[in-house]
């Protein structure tokens, strides 16, 4: 049995990469960590693990290659789209894969290592380009406004509750969306949607674009209290 640590602040993609690494029965997760303090303290206190750590933390690498060496672990870093996958290796990080990384890749990734090979991407560059991605075009193409309003609440994390509260609707008509939202991606769950809209470029920037709107539109309500909030699911 290897056991893995699992690093990163993105809530929806650590869920999902645990989801996927759950069904190894090579593999266990002994940790999940969200910021840096609480990996080192997983990777003391768990030593001979695989540590599976976003780039985006932002650690100090010669510490935290200096401390997986000391606890006989093995790193492996979850790098962005345009990051060099190859500066990670000669820094003496045993493997990388990028956000976009299939199932598949992933769990290969994670025993190659565990066995003591090195892992890098077969495919270096960015996944297909906007132009290229027709399913995310499709599904974006399909969604209303109001459930493209739920799909970016889901990306960032937001429960049923806090949606409803944010869109001033109840649960029971945030359920029903979702349940229109799953037929039209072929999901079945909120953690397969968010998923779904992260790895599809053209779907995951058309929820981004809608979030960002979303916040300016709260913070003007913040700055005008006695108006009514804008974008509300009727």
């Amino acid at each position: 049995m290897n056991k893995v640590i699992l690093a990163d602040s993105q809530a929806i993609f650590r869920a999902g990469t645990a989801k996927v690494l759950a069904m190894d029965e090579d593999l266990r997760i002994i940790a999940q960590c969200t910021d840096l303090e609480r990996m080192y303290h997983a990777i003391t206190t768990f030593p001979g693990s695989i540590v599976l750590f976003a780039a985006s933390l932002l650690p100090d690498f010669t510490r935290l290659g200096m401390l997986l060496e000391t606890t006989n672990s093995r790193g492996i870093v979850i790098a962005e789209n345009n990051d060099n996958p190859a500066t990670y290796l000669q820094q003496g990080f045993r493997g990388v894969v990028f956000r976009s990384v299939t199932s598949p890749g992933l769990i290969e990734c994670v025993r190659r290592v565990a066995a003591g090979d090195s892992w890098l991407p077969t495919q270096a560059a960015p996944p297909e380009s906007p132009e290229e991605d027709m399913v995310g075009a499709r599904v974006r193409d399909r969604l209303t406004p109001k459930e493209m309003r739920i799909v970016a609440l889901i990306v960032q994390g937001c429960k049923n509750r806090e949606i409803a509260t944010r869109l001033k609707t109840t649960e029971q008509v945030i359920k029903n969306y979702l349940r229109s939202i799953y037929d039209k991606t072929g999901v079945g769950d909120r953690l397969e949607l968010a998923l779904f809209t992260i790895h599809h470029r053209v779907l995951a920037k058309a929820a981004a674009d809608v979030g960002n709107k979303m916040e300016a539109e709260n913070q003007a309500v913040r700055q005008a209290p006695n108006q009514t909030a804008p974008g509300a699911v009727a």
